[in-house]
This record gives structure tokens, sequence and C-alpha cells, in this order.
């Protein structure tokens, strides 16, 4: 439903901070905690770092950016946005499908990354009842209770609806009393946990050969698929394609500068990813811990290294606490953008869009849920004939990270770097700014360094490359 009125009393975040808390939760999740880290790990460290960092600035923030300029330019979610600004263009009502491929996207996301935050409550219960320790000390045994805890289909149910009423629970309250408020108390708490443990393992025999391995280049470990899963890494880190940035920017004030908020966004999610590393490889130089790139290490492998740690229950407890919080945040944002999607274009009232959607992801879900070992025939799906993408869960994983998003990001980055108008771009990144004197660099990053970059990460995937 598109009219003056929706737009005139549309919620709005409560201040900048509002908006960047809640962004920076969008952007911070198990990419932090396991992927950079371990992707950090297989391409040599301080140069895949640098790279890295180069690419948060040359591809990450200009892509960011222009998602945040389309939602508050039209005060639209995806969908209502791209129909609104691409209609008289060249191209018209197709670009609307741009906005459609980010709520579907929103959507299927939600519905497997649910399942996988679900695991981090079921570890929470085990390691604050002091059921977890006797389990680390044999990793034999914690080993068998997770294979045989993915391949339970009411514990995998149980806590998928669990951790997808918690998201519910959030956006049905809306921008202010439920999003912003929440990311106001999780992301301090997240936080002040990462600071926590930073703090804790420097103490720790490898924390002196983290920071070198991590802050010292040695160019000749990176390869060209190093560089590539740099800039990757870059795009998917900042939840961008998928429309969630685009939906958080349409509650943006005027009066709040897009450039200053979304590459204070940028600075706070590559903080935490540098952070999460610096935890992760201190642990892994202590005990010659080897890093995988399954996340199932975070609960087959890394309650094992915990508990040979002073300490051993309040860490483990303290950490998948942070990877729970990371994820709420993230599963907030997805189903943000499929309830908006709902309110702009049906006219439904928050709640109840919030609750029809979020139930339809939840036993969607269970698909999802039931496809990890609980129930066979959706196991040995594979519809893409890869190992890697074995039953609905690994399906939908791969189509969505390896396709929507990229795909999204590739179009966003098109449409406002091409098809929107320079004066256009420059009105509304002024307003709340002020003379924006990097426009002109912003713009060449966004019409070519963007578009390039993330173009070749989908030849990377149409030749066989997969990066999440």
């Amino acid at each position: 439903m598109e009219n003056h009125q929706q737009q005139n009393t549309r919620a709005q975040w409560g201040s900048r901070l509002g908006f960047i808390l809640a962004a920076a939760g969008s952007a911070v999740g198990l990419g932090n905690l396991w992927k950079f880290p371990y992707i950090t790990f297989e391409n040599g460290g301080g140069a895949f770092v640098l790279v890295y960092l180069g690419a948060i600035v040359l591809v990450g923030a200009p892509i960011m950016i222009a998602e945040v300029l389309l939602g508050r330019k039209t005060q639209r979610g995806p969908v209502g946005a791209f129909r609104l600004l691409g209609r008289d263009r060249p191209g018209g009502v197709a670009w609307t499908g741009v906005g459609i491929l980010g709520v579907v996207t929103g959507f299927v996301i939600l519905s497997y990354y649910s399942v996988v935050a679900g695991w981090t409550l079921r570890y929470i219960v085990l390691a604050l009842s002091g059921k977890l320790a006797p389990l680390a000390h044999d990793p034999a045994a914690l080993q068998t209770f997770f294979g045989t805890f993915l391949s339970n289909p009411w514990q995998q149910t149980f806590f998928h609806l669990v951790f997808m009423g918690a998201t519910v629970g959030v956006v049905f309250f809306g921008v202010g009393r439920g999003i912003e408020r929440a990311a106001r108390i999780l992301m301090p708490v997240l936080f002040l946990i990462l600071l926590a443990l930073v703090f804790y393992v420097v103490w720790t025999p490898g924390f002196n050969q983290a920071l070198t391995f991590i802050f010292r280049p040695n160019f000749s470990e990176l390869t060209r698929g190093g560089v590539l899963e740099a800039l990757g890494h870059s795009f998917f880190t900042l939840s961008l394609g998928m429309g969630a940035m685009l939906t958080y920017g349409s509650y943006m004030r005027k009066k709040t500068s897009i450039p200053r908020a979304a590459i204070t966004v940028c600075v706070l999610d590559t903080l935490i990813a540098v952070m999460a590393c610096i935890i992760m490889f201190s642990i892994i130089f202590s005990f010659d811990f080897e890093i995988t790139k399954s996340s199932t290490i975070l609960f087959t492998t890394l309650p094992v290294v915990f508990f040979k740690l002073p300490g051993g229950v309040v860490i483990s407890a303290l950490f998948y606490i942070l990877v729970a919080f990371a994820a709420l945040t993230s599963t907030i944002s997805l189903l943000e953008v499929v309830a908006s999607y709902a309110i702009d274009e049906f006219g439904w009232a928050r709640r109840r869009a919030t609750l029809i959607m979020g139930g339809s992801i939840a036993l969607f879900g269970i698909l999802n849920a039931l496809s990890l070992g609980g129930v066979q025939r959706l196991s040995e799906i594979n519809l893409i004939g890869r190992p890697s993408t074995a039953g609905v869960f690994g399906t939908l994983d791969y189509l969505a990270s390896n396709w929507f998003l990229p795909v999204g990001g590739f179009l966003i980055a098109l449409f406002v770097g091409w098809v929107l108008t320079k004066d256009e771009n420059l009105q509304e990144l002024e307003t709340g700014h002020g003379r924006m004197k990097t426009f002109g660099i912003w713009r060449f990053l966004l019409r070519f360094a963007a578009p390039l970059a993330v173009g070749a990460i989908i030849v990377s995937v149409i030749l066989g490359a997969e990066y999440q």
C-alpha cells in the first residue's frame, strides 16, 4: 500500500545510535564469530586481513551506503523502493524484481539460520547446567552427542521454534519499542562479552602469536583465490544484497547522515570480526586446535578447548550467549525485511504481519531442521549436485549465499550507480550530512569497483567456487 499517509506515519529510529546498533546487529553474526577467523586462518593471516579491510572500504561500504540511501529516499521496503524509483527508468517495473529477490532471500536465510541459532540455546543450557564439562573432557562423547542432537527431529524443531519465537517477539513490538530497544541491550552486552573474552585470552600462551598472525602481513601466502575470498566476505559480512539495510534505512530520520552512520556500522562489524580472530587464534595457537570450514566446530571442538582453560564453565557459557545474541540481532533484521513487505504491500498491521510471516518462516524452517538427519528423505535431497549442498538445509544455504545475495548486491550497485542520477544521489546523501566531499569517490566505487568485485564473486560461483 503506497500512499502519502503511509510515508508520513512510517516508524522511525529514535536516534542515529538506534540505527547504528540495529544495523551493526544485523551485520554481526556467525560470519564474524566463525567464518572470518576460518578464512583468515586458511589464507595466511595478516595479508588477507589487510586485503579484507581494503575490500570493506572499496566494496562493502559503498554498497551499504547505496542500500540505506534507497530506503531513506523512498521510505519504503525493498519492493516498494524499487517499484517507486524504477518505474519511469530504463528497465521499468522489472527493477521491482530486485526488491522481491531481497524479500525471498530474507525468508529463505532466516528459515535455516534460526536452526543453527537454536543450537546455541541447547549449548547455553548445557554449559549453565554443568553437563557440557563431562562431554568436553571426552571429545568422542561430545561428537556423538552432537550427532545425536542433529538427528533428533524433536530437539531440532523445538530449539528452532524457540529461537524464531524470540525473533518474532522482538519484531512484533515494532521499530522503536522492539528492534531498537533490543539492539540497545543486545549489542552492548555482546561487545562486553567479546571484551571479556579478549581480556581473558591475553593471558593465554598463544596470544602474542595470534597478534603477529593477524596484524603482520605476509603477502607470499596470499593467493588470487584469497583476494577473491576477501572481496566476497567483505560483501557478505555486512548483510548486503537482501534488503535488510534498505529496510532499516527506510526508518532513518532525514537529519541523520547516511555516510557517517553506514561507515560506523562497517567499522563496528569489522572491529568485532577482528576481536573474534584474536580470541580464536589465541586459543588455536595455545592448544594446537585445528580450525575447519564447518560451523559445527563451534559445538564439537571449541568446548573441548574451553575446558582446557581455567574457568571453562564460565568461558563456555559466555561464548554461547555471545553467539546467540549475535544470531538474534541478525534474525531480527531478516524477519523485519519480510514483515515490512507485508506491512507496505498488503497494508497489514505490524502485529499481523509479524505473526503470519514469522509463523510461515518457522513452519518452513522445520524442513531445514528435519533435513539434518531427522528425516532421511529431506537429508537426501540435493538439487545442486554437490556434497556440501545435500539436504534441504544445504540446498537453501547454497542458493541464498552464492546466488541470491551477490546477485541482489550487484543489481543494487548498478541501480543506484547507473540508473539513479548523480543529482538524486547527491541530494539524498547531503541531507543530514552537509557537503559530501567524497561523493565523487563513492560514486566511482559504486559504479565500477563494487559491480566488478561482486561480479567476480558471481563468476567464481559459476566456475565452481563457494564462499559461504
